[in-house]
């Protein structure tokens, strides 16, 4: 088996190919240098080229307060660039995983959110991850829509590193405690995504680890 991985300098991509090599199974890592997804010639041209068994896409703009102020660029990463390649691995009969967000649901809800609830994005970064589900719905019967949250891992920026980060800088820090989530671990993720792309049950599904906590909690 062969998966071709978008975003490989990311905390989630980087993470997903050391798990491929560590199955000995081949991972065909890509970021922006190597294949421009906003790029459709070079969405065809690469993946073609490298003639994988299904794609991984972990690539995404993903600066969530940033995207306010960015609507036309988040939408070509994340819901034109999602579109460019399910279309590729439509035309190649490859299955693709694409990682989504709780993001597009509206953070209004009292129970655990489930894979097929109704989707209500309240932020543009959430309404472009729907957008880029929507891609995926609409061309490809063999897929896998991931919805991940809260996630840190060695690679990349997250939370806990600037956290670290400012701590170093600052005598208090003051974090939000109404916002609750579970902390997931990028190593476990990638873990479960190698799993699941090489099964054939296709799907919505949500991947977190266990647990539920605040920013406030996670933070201290």
């Amino acid at each position: 088996m062969k998966v071709l991985v978008t975003g490989v300098k990311g905390q989630l991509g980087h993470d997903v190919m050391n798990e491929l090599a560590g199955r000995g199974i081949e991972g065909f890592g890509v970021d922006v240098e190597e294949m421009d997804i906003t790029d459709k010639e070079a969405c065809e041209r690469v993946i073609t080229g490298a003639k994988p068994d299904a794609v991984i896409h972990c690539a995404a703009y993903t600066a969530v307060d940033a995207a306010e102020d960015n609507l036309e660029l988040c939408r070509k990463v994340n819901a034109e660039g999602t579109r460019n390649i399910a279309k590729v691995c439509k035309a190649l009969d490859i299955k693709m995983m694409y990682i989504s967000t709780d993001y597009v649901f509206n953070g209004q809800g009292t129970r655990p959110w489930e894979p097929d609830d109704e989707r209500e994005p309240l932020n543009v970064y959430g309404l472009t991850k729907y957008e880029g589900e929507l891609a995926i719905e609409q061309n490809l019967t063999k897929y896998f829509t991931v919805r991940i949250a809260w996630v840190f891992g060695v690679n990349g920026k997250n939370f806990i590193k600037t956290m670290l980060n400012l701590g170093k800088t600052h005598d208090k820090l003051t974090v939000v405690s109404d916002q609750i989530g579970s902390p997931t671990y990028t190593y476990d993720l990638a873990r479960l995504l190698v799993d699941m792309i090489e099964t054939d049950k296709y799907g919505r599904y949500h991947a977190t680890n266990e647990g539920l906590c605040s920013w406030c909690d996670f933070a201290k």
